[in-house]
């Protein structure tokens, strides 16, 4: 069987109020949740050591194992370093015997020293083409074993300095780079992870807005035949992968964020957690921080009908990730259950006739409280 495109065009279809009631009525999102296999054993940080001993991937594809029983289905890893051609055969093992399954991979290009001024965008080139060269190959590798989508997140990619900074050429770079890989290895989508600074101290994509318009200043670039076909028919392969703690970090409102990539269908994966605004990159289990931002948010996802995965990205420092994981699947599925449970009659007439609805909506939020 070949290679099956992910296809997320649907996410932008617009529904009559009519159409959205009789959708909100019937429709219920399936909360596919996918793990991070990076965070199963948490290293340290700038001013701490690791609290947790480091596993090998074998050990932390075991740990993943017993995570079936609080609805996890897929598991995401960097390439070339959590996942790769010598050790997949653990991921078709897990597969085989959980259904888990190897949804994603991501090109390991912030962490190296080698990436000191950036990745795609390094402006010293033999750096910029060696981040090309693991681009490409995790694209290949993405293609190959048929996953979801592949993705970035160029968190060392950016500026220190605004005097001086050539814009223009950092984000040239970075594009450029990006259509050349996908021109290389045709037909394989890939999502961008926003986020305003850290580790770079102002990322070369802040906001979610940013990080749309780079998908389409990436797409413009292509000239691959497959690829300009795919585009034609109103597939988007450039897409997005937001996060709830980035999207927190750059003050923005989560809801608002998702519907931005939802209208563009390009909404390619969602990663889950939550984070007070502003501050430092937490990474916090879902909901114990600011509920309603990921409620809101699930409820967006379901006005659109999303099908795709709900990513689980935390950072579990001071306890175990299996129990970090049970949390994080009963916050999702409490939140899944009271969306379900809202009158979604009287809030989307609330929106379309405001004037004859005076507090409605503010009624709402305060009797779900009592659930």
């Amino acid at each position: 069987m070949g290679y099956q495109l992910t296809d997320t065009s649907y996410q932008s279809k617009r529904l009559s109020k009519e159409e959205l009631l009789k959708h909100m009525n019937s429709f219920e999102l399936d909360l596919k949740i996918s793990v991070g296999i990076w965070y199963f054993s948490p290293s340290g940080g700038r001013f701490h050591e690791a609290y947790v001993p480091n596993k090998t991937i074998e050990e932390r594809i075991e740990m993943a194992a017993d995570m079936a029983k609080y609805g996890v289905r897929a598991i995401e890893a960097h390439y070339p370093n959590e996942v790769n051609e010598e050790n997949y055969y653990l991921y078709e093992r897990l597969a085989k015997e959980t259904g888990i399954v190897l949804q994603s991979c991501y090109p390991a290009i912030f962490y190296p020293k080698e990436y000191e001024f950036g990745s795609l965008s390094n402006p010293i080139r033999k750096y910029r083409d060696k981040a090309i060269e693991t681009l490409v190959n995790c694209l290949k590798f993405a293609k190959e074993k048929k996953l979801h989508h592949a993705g970035i997140w160029p968190g060392i990619d950016g500026y220190t300095y605004s005097l001086g900074t050539n814009f223009y050429d950092m984000w040239d770079r970075f594009e450029a780079a990006v259509a050349m890989a996908l021109d290389e290895v045709p037909g394989v989508i890939c999502a961008i992870e926003p986020k305003p600074y850290e580790p770079a101290p102002n990322n070369i994509y802040r906001t979610t807005s940013d990080g749309l318009i780079a998908c389409k200043d990436i797409e413009s670039r292509l000239t691959n035949k497959i690829n300009k076909e795919i585009l034609a028919k109103g597939i988007p392969l450039m897409g997005m992968q937001p996060e709830i703690g980035h999207i927190r970090m750059g003050g923005e409102d989560a809801p608002y964020a998702i519907a931005r990539c939802l209208r563009e269908g390009r909404l390619f994966n969602t990663h889950w957690n939550s984070q007070p605004m502003g501050n430092y990159d937490q990474d916090l289990n879902i909901g114990v921080v600011e509920w309603q931002q990921a409620e809101a948010m699930l409820y967006v996802l379901k006005m659109a009908g999303y099908r795709e995965y709900f990513g689980i990205d935390i950072n579990p420092e001071r306890m175990p990730v299996e129990k970090a994981i049970e949390i994080n699947s009963l916050a999702l599925h409490i939140m899944n259950e009271r969306i379900n449970s809202l009158p979604h009659e009287k809030l989307i007439e609330s929106y379309f006739d405001p004037e004859n609805n005076r507090g409605e909506i503010e009624m709402i939020l305060v009797q779900t409280m009592k659930k």
